[in-house]
């Protein structure tokens, strides 16, 4: 199952880390936080560590923290706060606000078959308080891959012992959680909370609205 944007919204939560870090900066690195308060430049050094690390392009906790440290080099700052920087942003990036319909449907499929988080983000089912609901989790960071890449859908199998298509993954991304499973063998179900018109020839095995609408289908 994914996770950003299949339980919550995952950029108000990005925006309030953010938020965090911009004011932990203000205290520790003045400098710093005077170059982030520009939204291009933020850019611009998001850009620099991506270009710098592209064999970690998949790894948005070293990105993030690579950016905060170029910030600071830039910036006259002590490089070395790049990591409790990187830490006041992760703690709040697990901060999320889940959709209404996901923890009763979480309870709900949890305890009929194992749910495996499949996630190209950086959020930890335990931090945020969810992980009993789930038997584990696989991500772009620990793969070396990200989604749609059929690696990262073949760890997801091997952690569940089970066959790709003995997989329903859930998700809301068409193209990397639909066109990916399906290109590793998986059932897909898409959320579709948007209501966006589908766009492709592959079809999801299910498309519904929500994570309670999903259960309904699923316990029929």
């Amino acid at each position: 199952m994914d996770l950003d944007d299949t339980l919550w919204p995952v950029w108000p939560t990005i925006a309030q880390a953010e938020l965090r870090l911009q004011e932990w900066l203000a205290d520790c690195a003045p400098a710093t936080a005077t170059l982030f308060a520009s939204p291009q430049q933020r850019h611009a050094l998001r850009e620099q560590a991506a270009a710098a690390w592209p064999q970690r392009h998949h790894d948005l906790s070293f990105q993030r923290q690579e950016m905060i440290r170029l910030g600071l080099l830039a910036s006259g700052d002590d490089p070395a706060l790049a990591g409790p920087a990187f830490e006041v942003f992760f703690a709040a990036r697990q901060q999320v606000e889940l959709f209404d319909d996901s923890l009763s449907a979480l309870r709900r499929l949890s305890a009929r078959w194992p749910v495996l988080a499949l996630s190209n983000g950086n959020a930890d089912v335990e931090r945020i308080g969810i992980g009993r609901y789930f038997c584990g989790s696989v991500s772009a960071r620990d793969t070396g891959v990200a989604k749609p890449d059929a690696r990262i859908f073949q760890a997801a199998a091997g952690k569940l012992q089970l066959a790709p298509h003995q997989i329903l993954h859930v998700g809301d991304d068409e193209s990397l959680d639909v066109l990916g499973a399906l290109a590793a063998g998986m059932q897909t179900a898409w959320i579709n909370r948007s209501d966006k018109l589908w766009s492709f020839a592959q079809q999801p095995e299910i498309s519904v609205a929500g994570m309670d609408e999903l259960c309904d289908l699923l316990f029929v």
